[in-house]
């Protein structure tokens, strides 16, 4: 594998742990609606945990630019950091909405 399509598999991590993360904090939210919290916090965990994959990649990503390997900026990278920063967003307000409804059953 030549190190463009390395690049852009790398990317694509990004792109699919944060879309990984966004749909479980949204299935957490739904979950905490229908007043099943142990469902709920599950699939917060699932969501914490693809943005520890992807933060790992990122991180990988940065470190090699940081050694001097300069990163390639394209639409695809610039749209797989919005994805994931979205993500962590989507995150942190699933997480307090699950706590509300907690709070209100």
């Amino acid at each position: 594998m030549n190190g463009k399509s390395k690049f852009r598999e790398v990317i694509m991590g990004l792109i699919v742990h944060g879309g990984n993360a966004k749909s479980y904090a949204m299935e957490a939210i739904q979950s905490a609606k229908d007043q099943q919290f142990e469902e709920a916090d599950k699939s917060i965990g699932l969501a914490k945990e693809s943005l520890v994959e992807a933060h790992h990649t990122q991180t990988g990503l940065l470190t090699a630019e940081a050694a001097g390997d300069n990163t390639e900026i394209s639409l695809l990278m610039v749209h797989s950091q919005d994805h994931l920063m979205t993500s962590i967003a989507f995150t942190d307000l699933a997480e307090e909405l699950v706590a509300i409804y907690r709070k209100i059953a």
